[in-house]
């Protein structure tokens, strides 16, 4: 903890605490009684916190280190040089809280917003009667973690400038538009992030991960990527794809022509590796049969697409739009799925002659995050899928092959 004067932190039980809480929760409302959380150099250290709503506190200077605050609100919470070290604020919301000078090493932020926050650095300043004016600081501890965990959440927007990150695992968290100059990174995990449009000027990213990251309209000259791994790195996409000097679109023109004709006419698309953002939406489209296999088309609009029988082995469809599309009997194993939008998507088996079938292979795809709602998956293979924090209400799963 930080060695600060004996007369400034203050000691509460977990009754005096409830206390405040329910008066906060009162003014929050709007009704009579009602009184703003003010818990600043409050010691609240490993207190179970779950779920509370503590938007709009003041809780600067307090010592929230090892706290259970999962799951609780904290919006545009004043968190001025908090001590939560340790702290557990998985599924948290921290949007636009202030929390400069907080210290977050070893906290988990798996899935929490910090849309909009200020983590910047900054310091309090206290008088201390004969020592004049010394700075808070919140001291490092044996064994104590360097880095916080900080995967899947939402940081777009956030203040990171000069930032002391060190080691910070960012894995697939949203950063886009984020300020991230001067901030120091090093040996950080950024692997899946969206950095679009991130400031990273003078950002010290030296050795950091940012396998599969989303860098487009970021300056990559601008930071130090000494030893940084940037396979399959995003970023931004040619206005127009030529395979073999044809261009992307009369590809699937010709496609299309051969589904339409039972093969009369066109030809059947098989390409690996190619980029179809330019093409921003391919919603409706019929792609039966297409071979595309780790072919990227991260955000793109594919609602409603027939892709029965595709090879989209290894794609990457992070961030889609797969509302309502066919994708019986496809191939799409290991495929990155993260956030897609895959409610009543049909998933199940493609009856390809009478008594033979094809079923969706989805082994070892990365469905973090994803939205199966109402999705037929009927037989569909799951093994070593990824399904972290996937929604799955009212998906038909009969008869799914899942690891048990």
């Amino acid at each position: 903890m930080p060695a600060d004067p004996p007369n400034l932190v203050r000691s509460y039980d977990f009754g005096t605490v409830r206390k405040v809480l329910d008066a906060h929760a009162r003014y929050l409302g709007g009704r009579s009684g009602g009184m703003r959380a003010s818990l600043s150099y409050a010691d609240l250290s490993n207190m179970a916190l779950d779920g509370y709503d503590l938007s709009e506190a003041d809780l600067t200077g307090a010592w929230l280190n090892g706290a259970g605050l999962k799951g609780a609100r904290l919006n545009r919470a004043t968190m001025f040089g908090c001590d939560l070290r340790e702290a557990d604020l998985r599924e948290a919301d921290l949007g636009g809280a202030d929390l400069r000078g907080a210290c977050l090493r070893g906290a988990n932020l798996a899935g929490a917003n910090l849309m909009g926050c200020d983590l910047r650095e900054g310091q309090i300043a206290l008088q201390g009667g004969d020592q004049g004016w010394r700075v808070l600081k919140h001291d490092r501890k044996p064994g104590e973690l360097d880095y916080a965990v900080i995967k899947d959440a939402n940081l777009a927007g956030v203040q990171l400038s000069g930032a002391p990150s060190i080691a910070a695992d960012f894995t697939d968290a949203d950063l886009r538009g984020a300020c991230l100059n001067g901030a120091r990174l090093i040996n950080a995990v950024l692997d899946g992030a969206d950095l679009t449009s991130a400031d990273i000027f003078g950002s010290d990213m030296s050795g950091a991960s940012l396998k599969q990251a989303v860098l487009v309209g970021v300056r990559l000259d601008d930071a130090n990527l000494e030893n940084a791994d940037l396979t399959d790195a995003l970023k931004a996409p040619p206005a127009m794809i030529y395979v073999d000097d044809t261009p992307l679109q009369d590809l699937l023109g010709e496609h299309e022509a051969f589904c339409d004709s039972d093969g009369r006419s066109g030809r059947v698309m098989k390409v690996s590796r190619v980029d179809f953002r330019p093409l921003r939406q391919l919603r409706g489209r019929r792609l039966s049969g297409i071979g595309a296999p780790r072919s990227v088309f991260f955000g793109m609009n594919l609602d409603g697409a027939q892709f029965q029988g595709a090879d989209l082995a290894g794609a990457d469809l992070r961030n889609t739009s797969l509302k309502g599309a066919d994708l019986r009997g496809a191939r799409l194993q290991g495929a990155l799925l993260h956030k897609a939008d895959l409610r009543d998507a049909r998933l199940g088996p493609l009856m390809i002659a009478e008594g033979r079938f094809l079923r969706t292979d989805m082994t070892k795809a990365i469905l973090r995050g994803a939205d199966l709602r109402g999705a037929q998956a009927q037989k569909v293979r799951l093994l070593e899928a990824d399904l972290t924090g996937a929604r799955l209400q009212d998906a038909d799963l009969r008869d799914a092959e899942m690891e048990a």
